[in-house]
């Protein structure tokens, strides 16, 4: 049985009304799609903003991951409309395979709590990945009672789309186009945090000549484009490079990011994972704010959320291509490595400059070890005669420019190692003529802890 009924693709060739979310779209509402957003675990996206911290230096970036949500289960459904014409897609995909996937592009988030993103990548034990709390959230209440009595779906089916723990095959291959080198999230996200963040770079590829060119690939178990599609994958994967650099690790993004990271290393201990989960920015904020009252964490909450921006300013940075040893020795190392570097670089320049530095507020920000930009996509080719099989390779076989940004630009410049601080003692740390060689020093120290504060 094919997917061509499904409820909310008829809706979105029709006339039907929906919601209009920027740039000009009408995302089409069907009645049960209009019952999940009235959840409160769907709900409480319209309180919880996609780019966080990213709004103190670009203020117009203040949109919700509810906008974010809708705008990838309408991309869901044009993914959906797309691969009608691919017979092994259509084969393998049922109305209910395709009604699970539609629910899961508008769910996708449901696990995230406010600035999930920079804490997530603290990688802390105590605090769970986002996508494990999907199951459980599906699972409960009216979003349960309503996936099943108007859905007909299993949530549990749901969440393994989500999290990519299906193991059938429509299942993994419905995976890939949530959360594959090209899919509804990234193509969603990169063109409206572009907008709204009032820049141009994440709006640059062609995305309606990406879609035309959706297929699967040799084996038929992920999405893959024709050859068609090149140019516009190119640019997609420079769209994302230039966001990386431009926008989420703007220098002053990373400055907001370490602060916030560092407060949580901090209070980690009173952090409730239960209640962490429930909230959203506002009440996040606050939290963050009691908390840290009459502790050294105080001046980063107030600097990040206080009546006036008080960020920390960037002393120096260090790249891949100009100083390979300290980007070396640390690229990749824990939170707990990082906050050890930083207390052993403050008391160095604590007393090499006469003067105390507050270790809580000189901060190392080193890049992990992931590659942001790595885009494993295969390309189906045309063969020299009609009757041969179709000819295969990844795209960064046919790009060096996927080559170069992934492997070589990105990590060796984007990537960078900063060291921030507060503004009235950056000039003189910067001015410190030892001050790599103090750095390179505390990178490999003896003693590192994993607890270490």
């Amino acid at each position: 049985m094919s997917y061509h009924n499904l409820p909310e693709l008829l809706a979105l060739d029709s006339a039907v009304q929906g919601v209009r979310i920027p740039p000009d779209v009408t995302v089409p509402l069907t009645p049960r799609v209009r019952a999940l957003l009235d959840t409160p675990s769907l709900h409480r996206l319209s309180r919880v903003s996609q780019l966080g911290l990213v709004a103190l230096v670009y203020p117009g970036a203040v949109h919700s991951r509810l906008e974010h949500s809708l705008g990838v289960y309408r991309l869901a459904l044009e993914f959906l409309a797309h691969l009608r014409r691919d017979q092994r897609f259509v084969a393998a995909i049922s109305e209910d395979d395709a009604a699970a996937f539609t629910v899961a592009a508008l769910a996708h988030d449901i696990g995230h709590w406010p600035f999930c993103h920079p804490i997530e990548d603290m990688g802390l034990a105590e605090l769970p990945r986002h996508e494990t709390l999907v199951a459980s959230l599906l699972n409960q209440g009216e979003t349960r009672e309503i996936l099943i009595s108007q859905w007909r779906l299993d949530p549990a089916r749901i969440a393994a789309l989500i999290d990519g723990t299906a193991t059938d095959r429509a299942g993994r291959l419905l995976h890939s186009l949530l959360s594959g080198p090209i899919d509804v999230d990234k193509m969603d996200y990169l063109a409206r945090d572009s907008l709204h963040a009032g820049v141009p770079y994440g709006r640059h590829f062609d995305q309606s000549r990406l879609l035309s060119s959706l297929c699967l690939d040799e084996a038929g178990e992920a999405l893959a484009i024709t050859d068609k599609g090149r140019t516009a994958a190119e640019l997609m994967v420079f769209a994302r490079y230039v966001m990386f650099s431009e926008v989420y690790w703007h220098h002053a993004v990373r400055a907001a990011t370490c602060m916030l990271q560092r407060v949580v290393w901090l209070l980690r201990d009173q952090i409730d994972v239960p209640q962490l989960i429930r909230m959203d920015d506002r009440t996040c904020i606050g939290w963050l704010q009691t908390a840290s009252r009459g502790t050294p964490t105080e001046p980063l909450v107030e600097g990040l959320f206080g009546a006036s921006r008080g960020l920390l300013k960037r002393v120096t940075t260090f790249d891949a291509l100009s100083h390979p040893a300290l980007h070396r020795a640390l690229a990749g190392r824990s939170y707990a490595d990082k906050a050890q570097v930083s207390a052993h670089l403050a008391a160095s320049l604590s007393a090499a400059l006469g003067r105390p530095i507050p270790p809580e507020t000189l901060i190392v920000d080193a890049p992990p070890a992931e590659r942001e930009v790595e885009f494993n996509l295969q390309v189906r080719g045309r063969p020299a005669h009609q009757e041969a099989a179709p000819l295969w390779h990844t795209l960064a076989e046919l790009s060096p420019v996927v080559r170069s940004l992934a492997r070589e630009q990105f990590d060796n410049i984007v990537k960078r190692v900063r060291l921030f601080a507060p503004a009235d003692l950056a000039g003189e740390i910067a001015a410190f003529p030892a001050l790599e060689e103090l750095l390179l020093k505390a990178s490999t120290a003896n003693g590192q802890s994993n607890q270490t504060q």
